[in-house]
Order: structure tokens, then sequence, then C-alpha cells
């Protein structure tokens, strides 16, 4: 018996139906009516293009415009509820706009396939979240130059090979992840160009004989320019790889970060507190506090660059134009853009309310080590000393230290001058830790003027 073709998605060329088992592996309809708006809004711009070429009639357009909005109404009062046999998003509105329009709704179709139609939906649904990602970075960056700003004057502990290094500004510290966070904006920038480019009207992969006008339609929909290539306008998913990877860095750089806030919240580093608005307590043990914030930031980083390895392993083999696979890179993308608009926003929080830095115990921190070594070692270098001799006198002088369990700032002058007629008694300020942190002016560095500099440099370029 054939197939009822006023009501089917398929020609006529299909005498039975699905598989009901198969009829649910093939649809996408449960996830891809996230594209939704950006399927309504490619329908609404492709209909009045055939309008302004003669394909349709203005009124025909108009018609179809109303009532492609009356399927936005009726989503947003919950009363557009597609299900499996709509397969996708595409045929669930094609169908209502039928069942309203009747034969007229048959006809916004005209020179276009699911293959563009998708391929333009995901782009321009992918180019508003690439534009909230970005302010959620801002926001997570301002929440970052807060604390910086608060705590202009304090140091902490560097490290290299997470052992003691030298002093340097917290607000130095919290800086660098600000310039992470520009970088990440500028990939995403740079990416958002090649995101904005139409595919809409290289149809199935050849083109349409239908008098269209590409370019009617990408500037409707504000697009920067069409696709060269009608075969590569409906294959190309290299711009979901690539925020797959501009997002993997994101979650890198709020990745590390979080790792340094867990280390820095516990007993035995105890450089933060962590506030009752982003912190849980054990089931067993009531004491604890548990960082949970930046654990789970640090646990989904493998969730999206899981998502990256997925979308290269889907592409690789892939001959052109348009395979099913492709219906895959949905899930993976929309995963990951949730994901990191939602550690953004956590790791926002956490900085705005979540945790307090300790200045005390900070500076009771490099006050207490030998990450003054290298300004011993410079202190001899600005009286003449070669900087290889001054190296070595300064490693023998930290081992003795070590040995009799003092520090550096407590050997007496006398003790300073066997080690070599250079030093004088202003050593002791040389190696005191604000004197060590400030001496570092040179350009990018972590002195107190310096840091001044880049911070009025990262709120300009916010303000911008």
């Amino acid at each position: 018996m054939a197939v009822d073709s006023s009501t089917s998605t398929w020609s006529q060329r299909f005498e039975e139906g699905l598989h009901p088992a198969i009829e649910r592996f093939n649809a996408s309809i449960g996830f891809d009516i996230t594209l939704l708006q950006q399927d309504l809004d490619g329908s609404i711009a492709h209909a009045r293009m055939l309008a302004s070429t003669g394909v349709l009639t203005a009124e025909e357009a108009e018609q179809l415009v109303a009532g492609l909005e009356q399927v936005r109404a009726e989503a947003a009062a919950g009363q557009f509820n597609p299900g499996l046999e709509d397969e996708d998003v595409h045929f669930a509105v094609e169908r209502r706009l039928i069942a309203l329009l009747g034969p007229l709704g048959k006809k916004l179709h005209t020179g276009r396939s699911r293959n563009d139609q998708v391929g333009t939906d995901l782009r321009l649904w992918l180019r508003a979240q690439i534009d909230g990602i970005d302010a959620a970075i801002v926001r997570f960056e301002r929440a970052l130059l807060a604390q910086a700003e608060a705590h202009a004057e304090v140091m902490i502990p560097g490290y290299t090979h997470l052992q003691r290094a030298q002093p340097i500004g917290l607000a130095h510290h919290l800086l660098a992840y600000v310039e992470m966070a520009e970088r990440d904006r500028a990939r995403l920038r740079d990416l958002r160009k090649r995101v904005n480019i139409c595919p809409l009207g290289a149809a199935a992969l050849a083109g349409t004989p239908v008098p269209i006008d590409r370019r009617h339609t990408a500037a409707a929909l504000g697009f920067d320019d069409v696709y060269a290539n009608s075969l590569d306008a409906v294959s190309d998913r290299d711009f979901a790889v690539e925020f797959s990877a501009a997002a993997s860095l994101v979650m890198v750089h709020l990745s590390r970060l979080s790792e340094e806030v867990i280390l820095w919240a516990s007993e035995e580093f105890g450089f933060v507190g962590l506030t009752d608005r982003c912190a849980t307590g054990s089931s067993l043990m009531p004491q604890k506090k548990n960082p949970d914030v930046p654990e789970l930031v640090r646990g989904k980083c493998g969730r999206v660059f899981g998502h990256l390895q997925g979308l290269l392993v889907m592409i690789k083999g892939l001959p052109l134009a348009y395979n099913k696979d492709f219906q895959e890179d949905k899930e993976a993308l929309f995963d990951a853009v949730r994901t990191t608009l939602d550690c953004l926003e956590a790791m926002a929080i956490l900085f705005e309310e979540g945790l307090s830095f300790r200045p005390e115990r900070l500076e009771q921190a490099v006050a207490s080590d030998f990450s003054n070594a290298t300004d011993v070692a410079d202190y001899l270098v600005a009286k003449g000393v070669p900087f290889r001799e001054a190296y070595q006198l300064v490693g023998g002088l930290v081992k003795g230290c070590l040995q009799e369990g003092i520090l550096l700032r407590q050997l007496p002058l006398e003790r300073w001058q066997q080690l070599h007629p250079a030093f004088e008694a202003d050593i002791f300020t040389a190696i005191e830790p604000r004197q060590v942190v400030a001496a570092r002016r040179s350009e990018g560095g972590t002195a107190f003027d310096q840091v001044r500099l880049q911070l009025d440099r990262a709120q300009a370029r916010l303000r911008g």
C-alpha cells in the first residue's frame, strides 16, 4: 500500500513507513528543536526572498511569514509540541505550516533542502551563543579584576614546578588569567567570522535552478557572506570543530584556575576561605567545607574535550557532500556551549562572592621561604659579580641556611660579608618580600607600578 503523499515526509518512492525502532533511531526532533527560532527566522527570510525574485507573490510570502510567526507564538505558549513522526525541526515547522495554510505551506521549501537549511540554522544559533559566551567571559574577567583591585598591594608566593619560586603580587597572578581570557575572546571573535557565512541556497548539494537570490537571504539574516561552493556549504562542519577547540581552551584556563583555588583553599595552603555561597559540606565529617565549584569545573573539561574529539572523528572520513552522520554534531555542540557557559558563570560567581583571600596568611607565606634567593644573586650582579658566580654562591648559602634552620633575612651582616665583600647593610632591604616584588619593573613584570598599568589596561579593554 502506497504512503499518503499529502502527509508523509517522503515521496511516493516509498511504499512503507519506517520500522518504529528505526523511526526513533532516525529522528532528531528530540534535540534539534533547540534550533526552532533559527529555523523560523531562516524560513521567513527564504519566503521573502522567493517573493523578491518572483517565485512567490508578495501576498503568498506574507501569508507564509504570518504562518511562521503563528508557529513561533504557539511555541512560546507551549502549544507547539512535535513528535517523532515529524523527524526533525524543519519538517515539524513545515507540517504545521501546511496545516495552517493548506497547499500554500507546501511552497515554502521551494529552492532549498534540509541540508542547507540545517547548516543555516546551526550557524545562526552558534553565532548567538558565541556572543553569549563572550559576555560570560567578560563577567568572569570583571570578577577577577575586582579581586585584583581589592588586593593590589597583597603578595602571594609564585611557583614553578609547584615549588616556591619568587614572591609576586596577587593581582599579577589574577591578571594572568585575565590575559588568557582575552585570548579566548579573540579566538571566538575570529571564529565568529567563519561561522557567519551563509549556506542557504546551496540546496541539497548542487545549487538550484529556481531563480533565488542568496545574498538577499544572507543579508536579511545578518550573514557577512555566502559560501562560494555549494558542496562545501552543506558539508562544512569545520566551524563546529573550531568552536569546540576554542571552548576547550576556555575550559583549560578555567580548570587551571580551579586547580589553584582548590589548592589555595586547602589547610596546607590556607590562602583563601570559601564562603557558604559556593561550597558544600560532608555528609559524614561536619568540619569540612568542600570546593565544589572549582572541582566541578575541572571535571567538566572532559565533556568539552570529548565533544571536540567526537566531532573530529565524525567528519574525518565523510565523502562530499551531506551525510546523516552530521546529525551527531548538534548534541555535541549544544552540550559544549551549555557546559562552557555554565562553567564561566560558576567561576564568575565564585570570584564575586564565593571566596575570600587571606592577606595575613599570604604575607606569612612570602616571608617564610627562600623565594628571595634570586634577589641575592641579582644584588651581587648589580655590584659587578658575574651572574653564574653569584648563582653558585647563593646556592651554597641557601644550603647552609637550610642546615641551620634559618632564613636568609636572619643571617647577620658579617655572615653576608664573609660570603662576599660586596654585601652591605642594604642587602636586608633588597631581600624584603615587598622590595623583591617592587624591583621587578620590567614591562609585564610583577612590580606594583607595572601591575597598576596592567590593571588599567585590562579595565580599559573591557570598557571598550
